[in-house]
């Protein structure tokens, strides 16, 4: 054995942690060039706009931190973070027998970092604590995907199962968007306020979203965001907090298909229309609710429903609780308050959320202007 292959077997030895065996080359799918970015926002738009690359993968939706883009034969993965002094090379094995990350080192340097092929996304245990998340005076909104504002309606992701964002476009016109999907297990979007088009891969032509409407969008449906109103604000709920949303090149919304029932991983597509909808008595005495269609099309995975009062209601004098995963409750208009036990009470206004725990007393009521809330729980039955 030469000496050069000593340093060549020496240099590509597994770093840290379990080595276990090598996936085979054949099943290696994609590599990616992994370029740390202090300036995350201001590299994605250069190697986009300037270098011509397009996005095929980025995530998190509420503030991007990785992309992946692909253009004139490279795939790169930009990474928010520091600059790093050492070219890394990211692969992915498809090979069912390789179930662990590799670290390696190159000869000349390069790390390189062997991952398995996964679902797209891991879904954390549950893990449920009581959040209030008021809007308070001066919301906290910041920049996420295509130029949405994003306000986080659950800061403590609830171990990471779950995200609740408050997104909003002041300005109407054109959306930059581009039909993408994306790997989750449950996403729904609201509309609170203003009105928004929307195309979705197989459900016909855009239609619009207005105040009132919810739609749901199951695992991998490709969609795209095409124009708004001044104003739009949406609600949009996803499970878990953190999943890729993947770029979609080759598809043309609308598409020349029209499947409604079509299946998607499990779930049907799902356009609620508020002014459509029955009103039954709520769990509340003063309140009724109409449902938003989303146990049926999940076959149980969620309830979603959207309660209002009568005029106001008064003290409650019972408590409900859950048994589920996850309860959330948005305020979407009015006042009121909400008692929760072992926490006290919190007076409730239009923007303010919260999430009740399992075996957690709770109860809402409404002043005189009445209060109305969007209801997210899963499972359904719960």
């Amino acid at each position: 054995m030469s000496a050069t292959d000593q340093v060549s077997k020496e240099a590509m030895a597994p770093v840290g942690g379990e080595s276990g065996g090598l996936p085979s080359p054949d099943m290696m799918e994609a590599a990616e060039i992994v370029l740390p970015c202090r300036d995350f926002d201001a590299s994605l738009e250069f190697y986009r706009h300037t270098l011509g690359f397009k996005i095929e993968t980025i995530y998190p939706a509420d503030s991007p931190s990785t992309a992946i883009v692909f253009g004139h034969g490279v795939r790169l993965r930009l990474e928010r973070g520091s600059d790093s002094a050492a070219v890394t090379l990211r692969l992915t094995s498809a090979d069912p027998a390789f179930k662990a990350p590799i670290d390696l080192v190159a000869p000349n340097g390069a790390r390189i970092i062997i991952a398995p092929k996964g679902m797209g996304y891991t879904l954390p245990p549950i893990d449920q604590s009581f959040v209030f998340q008021p809007i308070g005076e001066t919301p906290d909104w910041g920049a996420g995907r295509a130029g949405m504002l994003y306000r986080d309606l659950i800061p403590n992701r609830q171990g990471g199962r779950f995200i609740a964002s408050h997104i909003k476009i002041p300005v109407g016109g054109p959306v930059p968007d581009y039909v993408h999907f994306h790997k989750v297990r449950f996403q729904m979007i609201y509309c609170k306020a203003g009105w928004v088009r929307l195309a979705y891969e197989d459900q016909g032509e855009p239609f619009i979203m207005k105040a009132g409407d919810c739609v749901l969008q199951p695992p991998e449906i490709r969609h795209r965001v095409l124009e708004c109103s001044d104003g739009l604000e949406v609600v949009e709920i996803g499970c878990p907090a953190e999943h890729p949303t993947m770029v979609d090149h080759t598809m043309t919304l609308p598409t020349d298909r029209f499947d409604p029932e079509r299946d998607f991983n499990g779930q049907l597509f799902v356009w609620h229309e508020a002014d459509k909808a029955d009103w039954h008595p709520w769990r509340f005495d003063g309140f009724v609710y109409r449902d938003l269609g989303i146990e049926a099309a999940t076959h149980g995975l969620a309830r979603v429903r959207v309660a209002k009062a009568r005029g106001a209601t008064g003290p409650v004098m019972e408590t409900a609780s859950h048994k589920g995963e996850f309860l959330f409750f948005f305020a979407l208009s009015g006042h009121g308050s909400l008692v929760v036990e072992g926490e006290g009470r919190f007076d409730l206004s239009p923007g303010d959320s919260t999430v009740i725990p399992a075996d957690t007393g709770f109860s809402i009521d409404s002043a005189a202007d009445g209060l109305e809330v969007l209801e997210i729980g899963l499972p359904a039955e719960a």
